[in-house]
């Protein structure tokens, strides 16, 4: 039968292919957050944002408002909250409660007791709508709800000012009879939620749609009232307008092409530093940069002095030449952009310039006193009320150097060692150090190669608090290194003498810095040192004063140095190196407690990390734990495997295998090639395997046994030798 065609006035007309089905997007709003507040620390604002990054996408989350994308922004006045694709209705939800079981909430004529006429109402559903389900207890009660989703309006209504009272800082006031403690006081907030003002309340302060702008440059175009917000994009447009750069991003790249333009026009270059950069982000909200020079004959001084200067009293960039030595120009961020901006330039030239010369005048009167001469003055002052005197500390501290050194060099390493610590501290009693605490140790090393200290000793000095921070820059010389380890493990030492020992998040002692430095520099320079020795020669430094030790926990006994460091091993392999943490455990815990050498022990991590990747790794640990578990559980002492007892040819060659392993084993491990010693045992899977497949181990006859448990017994001793591999995680286990 002919197929009918479809006519129109104007001929055939063609089927519409079939549309595909539509998809309801689901509505989407804006969220716009500003807490306007006086000039926040420069310091507070860029952990502020983070907070309220977090706490905002936390706030969502658990309050089922999809979103898109959060960002914040903020400067010295003002953090700022953006969200994009924000649902505008929750997601509705369905909220089970499990009671009380079915034999519990029913009587034998079926009716509910008073058991299951609670739990009702405090579920807040009608009895009948309790449901009975089976579970692995038994036949129990749920309560089912269903929660209708509310509009995000009303959500953020009550979750906004949760929000705001969660912000914290390292220090906060108050400053109004609502008890509210925030940074700084806050002075506006602006809420929108798809353009509609959010009237929050935080502090007495209700929220609107007027922001503020710049406090001088934004003085010509805002009113008093401030200015009015109608969205996200409307903001960002308007309080430009109004002379802020409200995103720190922008902000930080127009001080980089300032600074660098400026540079270039000085002929130099900016001296990298990267603290000062962020300083100068987060304490103006319109940056504009001036060049600025000081008198040519301050460069006399040292650079550290001239630098840190400008950097800590007035937040200026030094100036260097192509050879890194710096030139007698710094550059500034400001906050104000005038007609004449060499008012301003002329302004910071006048305030560098005193502070120069208290400078120079601090140099040149440190000078005309030698540090040996400030030694014996050390007995005045307190390194901390429990471990006595800074003169106590440097005792310890050079007869702690004194012990290294013979561990890592010779005479003349112990000798200058030892006068290193002797004139470590006594910069501290210096006027330029007092001005300048950072300097400590940087002018130590300056003013002993003033004395005319060997060069070995005022290197030592100045290297003595290197690294500074986990990415630090480590002491060069030997006798630097040596330095800083002795004051690091006295530290240690010392505060877990006395009970002061870090916990959680807190540290005052930046005992964690410390003891990560100290395996930085062991680690890093290969430094053959044995730990252990170190650390009992520090502890017994301490009893020789008579330092008191503090009473011991009742539960945990005495605080554990060697795990404290072993266990910023595990931060350090981890962070710098990527290691797992099962193999840096199964290397630590196999550690002799009373010979400790940190680079050997690093070694045999990397070596076994690096072979965790062959493919019959996972299963020849699969066989080792097998054989330790049957000899852990027997607790088994190692006897004498006698041959005679065999039964099965894998029993032989096993212990053949064990046999002629244990020659090229003990030679890979004395020459440190550890990674010849793991390919060693690698070796042994197949004979363990066979093992394991052709006998039964637990044999009726109990010598057989017995044979069988010895033989397993070499096995893992020899594994065990390089590591506790029973803490290596198999996939899949």
């Amino acid at each position: 039968m002919p197929s009918k065609t479809l006519m129109t006035k104007t001929g055939p007309r063609a089927k519409k292919p079939a549309s595909p089905p539509r998809t309801k997007m689901p509505a989407t709003t804006e969220l716009l957050l500003e807490i306007g507040t006086e000039e926040l620390p420069y310091q507070f604002v860029a952990p502020a944002l983070r907070a309220l990054q977090e706490g905002a996408e936390t706030l969502l989350n658990d309050a089922r408002l999809t979103y898109g994308a959060i960002r914040t922004m903020g400067t010295p006045r003002r953090l700022v909250l953006l969200v994009e694709g924000l649902a505008r209705q929750q997601a509705s939800a369905v909220k089970e409660a499990m009671g009380p079981s079915k034999a519990v909430a029913f009587d034998q004529s079926g009716q509910p007791t008073r058991a299951a006429i609670g739990f009702a109402a405090g579920q807040g559903v009608p009895v009948e709508a309790l449901q009975v389900r089976q579970t692995p207890k038994g036949d129990y009660l749920f309560a089912v709800k269903q929660e209708k989703g509310q509009a995000v309006t009303a959500v953020l209504m009550q979750a906004l000012p949760q929000l705001l009272s969660k912000l914290s800082f390292p220090k906060a006031m108050h400053w109004n009879q609502t008890g509210v403690r925030f940074a700084r006081p806050v002075r506006w907030l602006v809420a929108l939620c798809g353009g509609k003002i959010l009237p929050i309340q935080f502090a007495t302060i209700k929220a609107g749609n007027l922001s503020q702008g710049h406090r001088v440059l934004g003085a010509k175009v805002t009113s008093a009232k401030g200015f009015a917000v109608k969205s996200i994009a409307h903001y960002l447009k308007e309080i430009e307008r109004h002379s802020v750069i409200v995103d720190q991003d922008r902000r930080r790249a127009m001080i980089q092409d300032q600074l660098a333009s400026l540079a270039k026009s000085a002929r130099g270059h900016v001296h990298q530093d990267d603290e000062l950069l962020e300083q100068a982000v987060y304490m103006v909200e319109h940056p504009h940069t001036i060049l600025g020079s000081f008198k040519p004959h301050y460069l006399a001084l040292p650079k550290e002095i001239l630098m840190t200067s400008m950097k800590e009293h007035q937040g200026y960039f030094s100036l260097v030449d192509a050879k890194g030595a710096l030139l007698p120009n710094f550059l500034a961020v400001t906050n104000m952009k005038l007609a004449n901006m060499q008012l301003i330039r002329e302004g910071n030239e006048r305030v560098l310039a005193a502070r120069l010369a208290d400078a120079k005048f601090f140099f040149d009167e440190d000078r005309k006193t030698s540090l040996a001469d400030r030694v014996a003055k050390q007995l005045a002052v307190t390194f901390h009320q429990k471990l006595g005197s800074l003169h106590q500390k440097t005792q310890r501290v050079v007869a702690m150097a004194a012990h290294l050194a013979g561990q890592l060099g010779d005479e003349q390493l112990i000798h200058d060692c030892r006068r290193a610590a002797e004139l470590s501290k006594a910069d501290l009693l210096t006027g330029i150090v007092g001005e300048f605490p950072t300097l400590q140790g940087i002018m130590g090393g300056e003013y002993a190669q003033h004395d005319g200290e060997p060069a070995a000793v005022s290197a030592a000095i100045r290297e003595q608090y290197l690294p500074r921070a986990m990415e630090g820059e480590s002491p060069e010389s030997l006798a630097g290194k040596v330095l800083s380890l002795a004051d690091r493990l006295d530290s240690i030492a010392g505060f877990f003498r006395v009970g002061l020992v870090p916990s959680g998040s807190e540290d005052p002692f930046a005992l964690r810095r410390h003891a990560t430095a100290i395996v930085r520099i062991l680690i890093e320079s290969r430094l053959r040192l044995n730990l252990a020795q170190a650390v009992r020669a520090a502890q017994e430094g301490l009893a020789q004063q008579n330092v008191m030790a503090a009473p011991l926990p009742s539960k945990g006994g005495a605080p554990d140095v060697i795990g404290f460091i072993f266990e910023r091993v595990r931060f350090y392999g981890k962070s710098a190196h990527q290691l797992r943490d099962d193999v840096m455990e199964a290397v630590l815990k196999s550690a002799d407690r009373q010979s400790i050498d940190l680079t050997d022990l690093f070694d045999k991590m990397q070596s076994l990390e690096q072979i965790t990747a062959r493919a019959e790794f996972d299963p020849l640990i699969v066989g080792f734990k097998r054989a330790h578990r049957l000899t852990d559980k027997e607790q088994w002492d190692r006897k004498p495997v006698e041959s005679g007892l065999f039964r099965e040819a894998a029993e032989a060659a096993l212990h053949e295998t064990v046999q002629s392993s244990h020659t090229a084993y003990a030679a890979a491990m004395r020459s440190g090639e550890y990674g010849q010693a793991l390919d060693v045992l690698v070796r042994m899977k197949g004979p363990i395997d066979d093992f394991f497949n052709a006998v039964m181990v637990n044999a009726d006859d109990p010598a057989v046994r017995g044979n069988r448990l010895s033989l397993l017994k070499t096995v893992d001793d020899l594994f065990m030798s390089f590591a506790d591999f029973s803490q290596i995680m198999v996939q899949g286990t």
